[in-house]
């Protein structure tokens, strides 16, 4: 095994350092010069460019159109939405200057004091300001509407706590804006991209989701409603996987953005904006990797199978060239991403540990003995379980193979969750098994106070009302007043 693998923690001696060592092993990212940044690797951007197409594909399939906005937001903008700016204003980094100048006292340069803006910009935390300050030049009439609009960006959060992929000063991300004629538009919208959203996780990352409503303290700056999908990790905590926000008239009236409806009245659009973030890549990792590495689910790794040669000579090597030819050409056929891995500057044994650190769902291995035999090796990265099977018709076992390991994922994590997912009516009780991580489904009284307080006792949050659940009359655990039914409260990332 290499080196690589001995070193990597394990997860349960310290699951948030195996999640960092992981990171930086399987090639993924790095930190960076600048505080809180990272650097994604090829590999690790290999994996966020499938995922980016996919979405990418999907939005479009829904008449999404890409554009892109101004990096730099004038303060002013930013302003002009009371709780959006309330939201995002510790989190802001802002330009005041535009020119440097050689120090006097010959210590390189310094900012010029003559070259200060008249008016600071703000690097985005987020788009609404400026594409609403755009829109209003867009959007005259009923006509123009809906307008669809996505922008693939990096955005900067002045985050004190960073760890990478899950919280990033500078992260990479999508963000939609829609404007529509009727709120009935705006609403269906909202509830279609998180629908999306969670049509992607679950069958694409493998990963399974619960849908719901954020709490009026944990929604959007300056929407009227937030829906979420919410993930659990191997570690029994929360990930907000994507949201949607319903930000009704308040950026159009912000901005002034009206058109004339049908009956020739002026009127005030009404938007929604929902985005994902690499924060996707956080909990590729952690739901589905393991004390080896990374486990990547065969709808969204780089490479879907690796073949790896195992030889003494050129001649050897020659061979198994000639036989692994037709098996490479029938994968690609079958829309199998392959790579044939006959470098000689590393011996199998390195190999084999290598793309185990990296998850490539399957490895096959090929020698001379299996030549001989007509059999080849095949070894799963979900189960680390290998097989000897001919070599006639393994390019079809091997796509086969490939859906179960994505099926298998799937439905492993979902009894991870289901397994760590608690009903519970007692306070004490919850209090107790927070501590432990998991899913809790509780009553809450619905008031911001309570919420508060069981964030102060045990930095627990509701992380949603659940959508499509069935009213349940009961008691808020924390209160004992009238509930009608239950939030998920976790930990969360």
């Amino acid at each position: 095994m290499a080196k690589e693998l001995k070193d990597l923690t394990k997860r349960s001696e310290d699951y948030s350092k195996w999640y960092n060592e992981l990171v930086v092993k399987a090639d993924l990212a790095e930190q960076s010069a600048v505080r809180g940044c990272m650097v994604i690797k090829p590999y690790g951007y290999a994996i966020w460019e499938k995922m980016q197409q996919t979405l990418d594909k999907m939005f479009k399939e829904t008449g999404v159109q890409n554009a892109y906005f101004p990096l730099l937001i004038p303060k002013s903008y930013l302003c002009r939405e009371a709780e959006h700016v309330e939201g995002f204003a510790k989190e802001c980094a802002i330009v005041t200057h535009y020119r440097l100048k050689n120090d006097p006292d010959g210590k390189g340069v310094v900012v010029d004091p003559a070259a200060r803006l008249e008016e600071e910009l703000i690097i985005r935390p987020t788009s609404e300001t400026i594409i609403w300050g755009t829109f209003k030049n867009w959007i005259h009439s009923y006509r123009d509407l809906p307008l669809l609009i996505n922008q693939w960006a990096n955005v900067m959060r002045w985050e004190m706590r960073t760890r990478m992929f899950l919280r990033t000063s500078e992260f990479l991300w999508q963000e939609g804006h829609c404007a529509h004629a009727t709120a009935e538009e705006s609403e269906k919208r909202t509830v279609q991209m998180i629908n999306l959203y969670a049509d992607f996780v679950e069958n694409y990352m493998a990963i399974p989701v619960i849908k719901g409503v954020k709490t009026a303290n944990e929604r959007f700056a300056g929407a009227i409603n937030t829906y979420t999908i919410e993930a659990m990790m191997q570690d029994g905590k929360a990930l907000q996987s994507g949201t949607s926000h319903n930000l009704g008239q308040n950026f159009a009236k912000a901005f002034d953005v009206t058109f004339m409806n049908k009956e020739n009245k002026p009127e005030s659009v009404w938007a929604n904006s929902w985005g994902v973030s690499t924060r996707l890549m956080g909990a590729l990792i952690m739901t589905h990797s393991d004390d080896n590495g990374l486990v990547l689910p065969p709808h969204l790794a780089p490479i879907q199978v690796v073949i790896v040669p195992i030889y003494k000579n050129n001649a050897q090597l020659e061979e198994i060239s000639k036989a692994v030819a037709p098996i490479v050409e029938k994968l690609k056929k079958l829309g199998v991403s392959v790579k044939y891995d006959d470098a000689d500057n590393k011996r199998p044994g390195f190999k084999f540990a290598d793309y185990e650190l990296k998850g490539v769902p399957i490895r096959l291995a090929l020698g001379a003995r299996d030549l001989e035999n007509g059999t080849i090796e095949m070894m799963r990265r979900d189960t680390l379980e290998k097989q000897t099977l001919p070599i006639e018709g393994i390019a079809e076992k091997v796509a086969a193979e490939l859906e179960d390991i994505q099926n298998s994922l799937y439905q492993r994590a979902l009894k991870l969750r289901n397994d760590r997912t608690y009903k519970v009516d007692s306070y004490d009780e919850f209090k107790e098994k927070i501590e432990d991580g998991g899913f809790f489904l509780c009553h809450w009284d619905g008031t911001a106070e309570t919420e508060e307080k069981i964030k102060e006792d045990t930095k627990a949050t509701i992380r949603c009302i659940p959508l499509g659940g069935e009213e349940e009359e009961g008691v808020c655990m924390v209160t004992g007043k009238p509930s009608k039914r239950r939030v998920i409260i976790a930990r969360s990332y």
